[in-house]
């Protein structure tokens, strides 16, 4: 996938005027950023067949969120903490309503699981974790979840060492079919 998905997010944001609107820079996104590798994994895995742009875009959007409360961010530009906070709460949102209107309920299940993980990883400083938890729910999002996956976010939410381990296996477990 190209930086599509970053250009598309940043058009949307502008094109939905208010605050967030304010909150980007007005010339674009850089050419130089990457697209976050969540969303051009989940686009690539057949459950995002004939709707690959979209399922992009929506990923971008709710990875942009996460990365405007824990990371950062290469779409919305904001220093206050507070509204850098309700601004990341706000591209979760579009997301998941996006994904809600796709009719994929297994995908809105693995992102908020994946927003509530990262969350608890990013929490005890296991930033590791965190990445590897984005790239298990991006490709349960493209790909289907698997047994492996199931137990590897309940090993995270136990906080068991065994978590990241778990999580990277989950995550190169790609089945060849959807």
């Amino acid at each position: 996938m190209s930086a599509g998905g970053l250009e598309r997010l940043w058009r949307l944001l502008q094109d939905g005027g208010g605050l967030m609107a304010e909150l980007i820079d007005p010339a674009g996104p850089a050419a130089e950023l990457e697209p976050g590798l969540p969303a051009a994994l989940a686009a690539q895995g057949p459950r995002a067949e004939g709707r690959r742009a979209e399922y992009e875009l929506l990923v971008e959007a709710i990875y942009e969120g996460y990365l405007l409360h824990y990371g950062a961010p290469r779409v919305v530009r904001v220093g206050d903490a507070d509204l850098r906070l309700l601004a990341g709460d706000r591209l979760y949102a579009l997301g998941l309503a996006r994904l809600v209107a796709l009719g994929d309920a297994m995908a809105v299940a693995e992102l908020a699981d994946t927003i509530t993980l990262g969350a608890l990883a990013q929490g005890a400083g296991e930033v590791e974790l965190a990445e590897a938890v984005w790239e298990a729910g991006a490709r349960a999002v493209g790909w289907g979840p698997s047994a492996g996956h199931g137990r590897a976010k309940k090993l995270v939410s136990d906080r068991s060492p065994e978590a990241l381990e778990a999580m990277r296996t989950s995550a190169g477990a790609v089945p060849a079919s959807p």
